[in-house]
This record gives structure tokens, sequence and C-alpha cells, in this order.
């Protein structure tokens, strides 16, 4: 009978509130896995708080953390994080996915429909397929990553099993973008080591572009060399990779202009690229840092705040706005001050939908922005810079920190878990969560023109 009435209750849901549901449940079993002793080293207690921050940090792949993750994690309790930030970075549903095709089991119009939700797609056509292409790409670019890390760092550990151990967490985390380390310092102690800051950087950007993206560009480097010519990229993938790659650009021109006099003074023209180069890849959605971001400038630091708040691109393991809600944005308001109504980009003309959905995200991005904000400044002591910086971060799922975020209160740090959720579920997914299934109204009213501005 129990079980009559929760299949009741499901059946009353909408995909959004089921996708929040799903979510809310890997970080409850996150929560207890990483509660359990096994999970910790000899010696270490944890709090609730303190557990249940990591584990939604880890679910939302941010990468905050109240403790130090190599002081306070045993093995098992490193790989607890890792699947918890394998989970997060591919989705609930496209694990969900991979396991009813493993068991045989048949995925119907609902299973798709959730699917299409979770990863933020419009079409249910194809989906699944879309599914398995994108566990097999980034399954495979894991792999990749943890076979070059793992051989790569024996340079840097005595043992082979160390070394590969690194590698795999290394190549999860980069990749998910999920900002945690088991070195203690993030990357630090390679800062001056190129290579690994470049593997690290290829694996951020593949988990941060988009999975269509990736399948596109798969797709047109198996098309032969004569057809090429005939394959046309979609608008999604050349709107996320221009503006991706126009955003990190400006990135390191801005972090180097600002920093040339202060942080850079004195360092070679290499170590400004690469210094310069892995922060503005890390603060859109990574969280992992070769340098303590407390010595960079002020303004630095709002910077990347701001970059941090734009995050990812659709469908992709990050956080944020994202990149085409910004592209739209700003496309829009340059359209509308020229005195044109309709938003065209490469030869194609936006749906006036998406428009919507692009204001409507960023209005609400900043409402609940400034609101974590003005709260978190009134009760806590620290700058409003460093402030500003984590809760950036949270709201990206980026994981760079200033170091306040163990010293904020539970209420805070509550706030925050609220941010790298929402961050991680979409803000879509969040908005249409409060929808109801009851039928849409059918009559209209007249309209009538408001002064703006």
């Amino acid at each position: 009978m129990y079980g009559f009435k929760l299949k009741n209750v499901f059946e009353k849901l909408t995909p959004f509130q089921l996708i929040a549901f799903y979510y809310l449940t890997a970080v409850t079993i996150a929560t207890g896995l990483l509660a359990l002793p096994i999970s910790h080293k000899d010696g270490v207690t944890l709090t609730f708080m303190d557990v249940f921050f990591t584990a939604v940090s880890a679910v939302s792949v941010t990468g905050l953390t109240v403790v130090t993750t190599a002081d306070t994690f045993s093995v098992f309790g490193v790989f607890m994080i890792a699947l918890a930030l394998q989970i997060g970075g591919l989705g609930v549903m496209a694990l969900g996915t991979l396991i009813w095709i493993v068991l045989g089991r048949k995925i119907g119009f609902k299973e798709r429909r959730l699917i299409m939700t979770d990863q933020n797609t419009k079409s249910i056509a194809g989906i699944v397929r879309l599914v398995k292409e994108m566990l097999y790409l980034i399954l495979a670019i894991e792999f990749i990553g943890f076979v070059i890390l793992g051989t790569y760092y024996l340079n840097y550990y005595d043992s082979i099993s160390q070394a590969y151990y690194h590698g795999f967490f290394s190549a999860i985390s980069a990749t998910t973008n999920g900002g945690f380390d088991i070195t203690g310092a993030s990357l630090q102690p390679f800062q001056s080591d190129y290579f690994i800051q470049f593997i690290h950087i290829l694996l951020i950007i593949s988990g941060a572009i988009g999975f269509p993206v990736l399948i596109e560009v798969k797709e047109y480097l198996q098309t032969s060399y004569e057809e090429r010519n005939l394959k046309r990229f979609s608008l999604f993938t050349k709107v996320t990779t221009m503006t991706y790659f126009v955003l990190l650009l400006f990135s390191i021109a801005v972090v180097i202009i600002l920093e040339f006099n202060h942080f850079f003074e004195g360092k070679t023209w290499h170590e400004i690229l690469f210094l310069s180069l892995f922060q503005s890849t890390t603060a859109r959605s990574a969280g992992l840092s070769t340098m303590d971001v407390n010595l960079l400038t002020e303004q630095t630091q709002l910077f990347l705040s701001s970059m941090m708040f734009i995050g990812a691109s659709p469908s992709s393991v990050g956080g944020g706005i994202r990149t085409t809600t910004f592209a739209l944005v700003i496309i829009f308001i340059l359209t509308f001050a020229r005195g044109q109504n309709r938003v065209k980009l490469f030869g194609r003309e936006i749906e006036e939908e998406d428009l919507f959905k692009a204001v409507v995200v960023t209005l609400l991005a900043l409402i609940m922005f400034l609101t974590v904000l003005i709260v978190i400044t009134a009760i806590e002591p620290f700058s409003l810079t460093s402030i500003i910086f984590e809760v950036s971060s949270a709201f990206g799922t980026t994981g760079l920190s200033m170091g306040i975020t163990p010293d904020l209160t539970n209420f805070s740090k509550i706030l925050l878990i609220a941010l790298m959720f929402i961050g991680r579920i979409g803000l879509l997914t969040f908005l249409f969560s409060f929808q109801s299934k009851r039928a849409k109204s059918n009559f209209r009213y007249p309209k009538e023109k408001i002064n703006i501005g």
C-alpha cells in the first residue's frame, strides 16, 4: 500500500521536480557514505555539517571544502568523493541510463523526458544515443587523462600505486570540473610543471565546453576528408565554442593587464602566460589552482568572480548562468540598442523563447546572488571581496576559494550549499520545479503598454 502511495506521489511530480529529487537523493547517499568511519583517516572526526557540505560540493562538482581532503579522508573516502564527482559531472539521469542499458531495461518516454531535462536539451529525439555517446566520450577522456597523468606522476611519487592513484583522482576532478584535490594544495606543487598544467587545461575544457559540442567535433573528425565541406555544425556548437574561447582569451588578457605590475612583476613570460592561462581556465568552473588567489589584487579577484558567475557551457559539467545565456543577453542588448527586435547569429534567427529564458536566468541569478551576498556580508566579519569570491564560486560550481569557507557560520554554509545545489541542477530546472502539472490557462487578457526606462 505504501509503495502504491509513493508511486502516486512520483506520478504527480514534474520532470523538473523529479530531477531535483534525484540529485537530493544522490546528496543523501553521498553524505551517508562520507559519514562512515571507513571514509575517514584515523583520529579524524567530522561534524554533520562538514560531511554534508563536502557531499553537496562533490555532487554539484564544485570543490569548495570546509576540510582538507588529503588530511581528512581515507582512500575509501577519496574514492567515494570521486564517485560523487562522476555522478554530478555526468548527471544522475545519464548514469541511470547506463544502468538501464546494462540491465537491458527499456527506456520509456518518461525516462527520456527526464534525461532531456537533466541534460538541458530541447529535443527528445535521439536522447538515448546522445547520452550513450556522452558517456563513452567522457569516460574515454578520463581514462586517457588517468593514463597520461598517472604515468607522468611517476616523476613525483615513490610508488606506482601512489602515482596512478593521484592520476586517477586528478583526471576525474579535472574532467568533471570538480575542483577537489588530494595534494593538500591543489596544483600549486606543480606551478612550474607546464605539462601537468596543460593536460589539466585540456581535461577542464573537455568537461566545460558542453557534451553536444564534443559529440559534434567527434562526428566531424570521423567524417571523410571529402565530406567535411558538407558538414555543418549546429548553431549551439558555434555560439558555445565562440563564446567560451572568446571569454577565455579575454580573461587571459585582463588578468595579465591587472597583475602585470603586481603579482606578475619579475616573472618570466612563460610563467605569466601559464599562470594567467590556467587561472582563466579554472575560474570558469574547475576550481583547481596553481597559485594562492589571495595574492592577486582585489580587482583581479572581482574579475575572476564575474567569470565564475558566467560559468561553463550548457549541457556540460559546469554551473553559472552559462556561456550561451551570457552571449544571448549581450547580443540582445546590442540588437535592441540598434533599434532592432530580432537577434541573428550565423545566419540564423534566435527564437524569442530562448531570449526570454536567457533574460530570466540572468535576472534570477543576480537576485539570488545579491540576496545571499547581502545576508552573508551582514553576519560574517570577512571582507566584501572575499565573500563575493566565495559566493561566485559556489553559484558557478567552481570551487576556487580565498580560504574563508571553513570559518563561515553554519547558516552561511547552508546558503552556499543551496547555491551549489541550484548551480548544479540549473536555474531553469530550479525555477520550473515550482510548477505543477495543472493545465495551462487558455484565455488571454487585453494587452496594454507600460512606460519603461
